[in-house]
């Protein structure tokens, strides 16, 4: 009996275990999976980073190839980097940005479920300006 081929959707919700660690959210809800196509069995996932310079894309798209060779139904799996449009905080999940930016409430962590253990910890708006300055000056 032959696994029927898995919907976009279906992968979707399977790319939803592949989180980042710095941000710790998936990568659909930051909104990095830009296209998901399935077709004769072969999938194909054009996905972005926060930034050029993130230290993680290896291990987030070799994550998401895991996902691909895990689902049943998949001869095949691409997983193609792409940096246009670049990605930008508007492109997150509305409640995951309300978690990560506080729905409107400034200075509250993007990280609520973990506690301070040194300090405070600077928000991930912080964090993005941050980034953005070092690429600027590149």
């Amino acid at each position: 009996m032959d696994v029927p081929e898995p919907t976009p959707l279906t992968l979707a919700d399977g790319l939803r275990s592949v989180v980042d660690p710095e941000v710790g959210l998936d990568v659909v809800a930051l909104g990095l999976i830009y296209d998901l196509r399935v077709e004769d069995g072969e999938a194909t996932v054009r996905l972005t980073m926060t930034t050029r310079a993130c230290p993680l894309s290896d291990l987030i798209r070799r994550q998401v190839g895991g996902v691909l060779q895990r689902t049943p139904g998949l001869r095949r799996g691409v997983v193609e980097l792409v940096w246009d449009p670049p990605w930008s905080p508007d492109m997150v999940e509305p409640e995951a940005r309300d978690a990560m930016f506080g729905a409107g409430r400034p200075g509250r962590p993007w990280w609520p479920s973990r506690p301070a253990t040194r300090g405070p910890r600077p928000t991930l708006r912080d964090r993005l300006r941050s980034l953005l300055r070092r690429a600027a000056s590149r």
